[in-house]
């Protein structure tokens, strides 16, 4: 008995200690510099040189500090690489703040809602840096 509650004990401060670095983790990467890939993956029919166009104006939302647009590179065919998209955008942001404000840009709304049609699926990777 004594072992069982010495035990359930050990979890009970290792499940608190474990929570404690994840909120200061939160709050160390909310001001690092952020990385947003979306990977589009186009209805038939749709021109991959037009949705570039279109894409482009992402880049240039006001919180957006850098971006790259392309297709997939013709690399050799393994297990773990997916050429399976049409498009991919990598914008990167100065912090997730501005990734967040990038959300409600007036530039990107109106890219999706011109634009959602044209996709049957787009997929989004966020990293910090």
């Amino acid at each position: 008995m004594k072992s069982r509650r010495k035990f359930l004990q050990t979890l009970t401060v290792a499940g608190a200690a474990a929570t404690l670095p994840i909120s200061l983790m939160a709050e160390q990467t909310a001001k690092q510099k952020m990385i947003h890939q979306v990977f589009f993956w186009l209805k038939d029919g749709e021109d991959v040189k037009d949705f570039l166009k279109e894409a482009s104006v992402l880049g240039k939302c006001k919180t957006v500090e850098k971006s790259y647009m392309g297709v997939p590179a013709p690399t050799e065919a393994r297990s773990v690489v997916d050429h399976s998209y049409q498009v991919a955008c990598t914008l990167f942001f100065g912090s997730i703040e501005d990734q967040i404000i990038y959300q409600t840009d007036p530039m990107h709304l109106a890219f999706i809602e011109k634009n959602s049609n044209k996709w049957s699926s787009v997929k989004v990777y966020d990293f910090v840096i």
